[in-house]
């Protein structure tokens, strides 16, 4: 009776292990392989000032890997938070292709261009707050299951991009940079 028990527990066990190996190895939901990078800047690094307000004004490049099974295209969003419930957007991309892999820095992308906050238009517009101190601007990529079905890019806003493709979004990889205007001013 014991032995029998054994061989049944250890069974379960093997199908069990079985079972999570097929699981990962059929693509699950985890987004550690999709990465975000940019030649010009690195994760808690400074944004350079050519993508400012306060440079040449030029979006950067980016390009991103590791992108899950199953990913029909891609967005982007680059925002961030000035205080608590308000968001400042400065581009927003989506419709990018699946087998569209980087954005050059300063160009018009193969993608549909959502509208920023700062002056309404469906254009990358260069970070440039007002007050003093560091501000953390966030760019974020979507790999997405399906597209966002869109029909209007001048209406298409950061949240109206998230709600879109909200439950088809496999995996996100985010840039998180540093800028501070007052260093100009020193």
């Amino acid at each position: 009776m014991a032995t029998t028990k054994f061989l049944l527990d250890r069974r379960r066990l093997l199908v069990a292990a079985g079972s999570a190996l097929v699981l990962v190895s059929c693509g699950g939901t985890s987004t550690a392989a999709f990465a975000l990078t940019s030649p010009a800047m690195v994760d808690g690094g400074r944004l350079p000032v050519d993508f400012t307000c306060d440079g040449s004004s030029i979006s950067p490049p980016l390009a991103w890997t590791g992108a899950p099974r199953g990913t029909v295209g891609f967005a982007i969003a680059m925002h961030h938070v000035p205080g608590p419930g308000d968001t400042h957007w400065y581009w927003v991309l989506y419709d990018i292709p699946a087998d569209v892999t980087h954005i050059d820095a300063d160009s018009v992308p193969v993608a549909t261009i959502g509208t920023n906050s700062v002056n309404g238009r469906s254009e990358y517009s260069p970070p440039c707050s007002k007050g003093p101190g560091t501000k953390t601007y966030t760019i974020t990529a979507y790999a997405l299951s399906a597209l966002p079905d869109l029909p209007d890019p001048g209406i298409v806003t950061r949240d109206v991009l998230l709600a879109a493709i909200d439950g088809s979004v496999l995996a996100t990889a985010d840039i998180n940079v540093t800028y501070d205007r007052t260093e100009l001013t020193s």
